[in-house]
């Protein structure tokens, strides 16, 4: 059963957001918001980017960055594991059909 969606005020940048959030869905709303605050204020505290909006689109930009790399990085080491349950699952096949056994199915020494 999932909640009905409520309104919940965010603070982000010191501006006040009214959101709609069902209650399991709220602190992670809460982690996202920190984490959100956190990169705009090590954007503004770095002195290189003035302005809000700047400020804004610089961690956007950022935080975009870093998902890709994640992704990125996640996808090649996914795609490794596949190829290696591809080897294993062809030396299990291998091995049944020297066993006389392809169809993999477990049968008993009496009739």
């Amino acid at each position: 059963m999932t909640s009905a969606v409520k309104p919940i005020t965010l603070t982000i940048m010191d501006k006040e957001y009214v959101v709609g959030c069902t209650e399991e869905e709220r602190e992670a709303l809460f982690a996202s918001v920190e984490f959100l605050n956190n990169k705009l204020r090590d954007q503004r505290d770095s002195g290189k980017v003035i302005g809000n909006e700047r400020i804004a689109v610089m961690a956007a930009l950022n935080i975009s960055h870093e998902f890709l790399d994640y992704r990125s990085s996640h996808e090649v080491s996914s795609s490794g594991l596949g190829d290696g349950l591809n080897r294993i699952h062809q030396k299990i096949e291998a091995a049944l059909s020297r066993t006389g056994n392809p169809s993999g199915r477990v049968t008993s020494g009496t009739n």
